[in-house]
């Protein structure tokens, strides 16, 4: 049996029918108690956050989920008081962090039903900082819901995972994500398909992709640079351009989110995004500033970030060519540098770069300077020039 919203509270949410129903089924029974806590796992892109933003936007709807009252809007602009959200910039969630919100989440809700608390990359809880959730876990506040997101179950300890009803979420396919980019953005449907596969079927990515030359052309870039590291020179001096890069990329995605944001926020106070904010208003108006000021000094490294996935895309192609794997070429248009690297290099060459992003992946985490990530990751992609000729 399905549980149909009365509105598209999770449309953007794609290849996702068993999380779906499975959230629907307690949204039409929260009068009867909802259970208190929950874990959204699965790989980067499929949607943990905008699935939990979504959950609990519809928990505080008088409509199960409508996505256009004032209770909908508030959740998914940030702004909903009773929503307390953890996206930490640090490698871990500190344990005065958790400490706070276990504080903040016994308070009584304001304007909606529940409190409700999400921790993205609970992941990065260490084990001191896990028992502090836990315990709040165990005695459960009346009408507070805790919401985790993680990479997997593996993530968490069993402790707190035995008590989390666990939400699995899968990546979206590229035609799935190129459909949603036609549907609702009214995408070329050429341009929506590669800008799902170049973005690896990330939903958020490929938007961006599909809806901005300049994103386009930043990602030709970097490849570009990757393609022409032939010696240590060269790698030294596409480290460099490409932390440039990154960058102007960052800037430049925090500009247009957080105008996205304001916007939003103001059409949920019934205000013309022109207008002036009244002053019993500015208090939302601040935190929302002040989250996307936390959120921006993560930008930098979700602009690297973007470089490592554009970069895996690169030697994947490769290395499909050098197996004769008949499969689609993310970098089609490429064809000329891929090549170059097929004859140049063996498939396990480029396994090893592929595990050298891994481990620059790691090394950013751990808050090794951004350039030197660079500079470790480019020479591990050196091409000979005597090789390539």
């Amino acid at each position: 049996m399905g549980y149909a919203l009365t509105s598209g509270i999770f449309d953007e949410l794609l290849g996702q029918p068993e999380a779906i129903e499975q959230l629907q089924r307690a949204i039409a029974s929260k009068a009867e108690g909802v259970h208190h806590a929950w874990l959204f796992t699965g790989p980067a892109g499929s949607g943990r956050s905008l699935l939990a933003k979504s959950f609990a936007a519809a928990l505080q709807c008088e409509q199960n989920g409508c996505g256009n009252c004032q209770q909908c809007s508030l959740a998914l602009a940030d702004a909903h008081p009773d929503i307390l959200t953890l996206a930490t910039e640090r490698v871990t969630i500190s344990i005065d962090e958790v400490r706070s919100l276990v504080q903040k989440s016994q308070m009584s809700s304001t304007v909606g039903d529940y409190r409700i608390v999400i921790i993205e990359d609970s992941d990065r809880m260490t084990e001191r900082t896990s028992n502090v959730l836990l315990k709040a876990l165990e005695e459960p506040q009346e009408k507070t819901i805790w919401i985790l997101c993680a990479p997997s179950v593996a993530d968490l300890l069993p402790t707190i995972r035995s008590r989390a009803r666990n939400v699995l979420l899968r990546l979206p396919s590229a035609t799935e994500v190129a459909e949603l980019l036609i549907k609702r953005d009214g995408i070329d449907k050429d341009l929506a398909l590669k800008s799902a596969r170049q973005a690896q079927n990330h939903v958020g990515m490929a938007r961006r992709l599909a809806g901005s030359q300049d994103a386009r052309a930043r990602r030709a870039e970097t490849l570009r640079e990757i393609s022409s590291i032939t010696n240590l020179s060269r790698a030294m001096l596409a480290a460099e351009k490409l932390l440039g890069v990154a960058k102007r990329d960052a800037e430049a995605l925090a500009k247009e989110r957080d105008t996205a944001e304001k916007e939003h926020l103001m059409r949920a106070f019934g205000l013309a995004v022109d207008e002036r904010i009244p002053p019993n208003l500015r208090p939302q108006f601040k935190d929302l500033e002040e989250n996307q000021k936390r959120r921006n000094t993560r930008a930098l490294r979700d602009g690297i970030d973007r470089i490592f996935t554009d970069a895996e895309s690169f030697f994947r192609d490769v290395i499909s060519l050098q197996l004769q794997a008949n499969a689609e070429l993310t970098n089609e248009d490429l064809i000329d540098e891929l090549n170059l690297r097929v004859h140049g290099t063996t498939v396990d060459d480029n396994i090893a770069v592929l595990d050298a992003i891994t481990e620059a992946r790691k090394r950013l985490a751990s808050n090794v300077r951004d350039l030197l990530v660079l500079e470790s990751l480019c020479t591990r992609m050196i091409l000979r020039q005597d090789v390539a000729a």
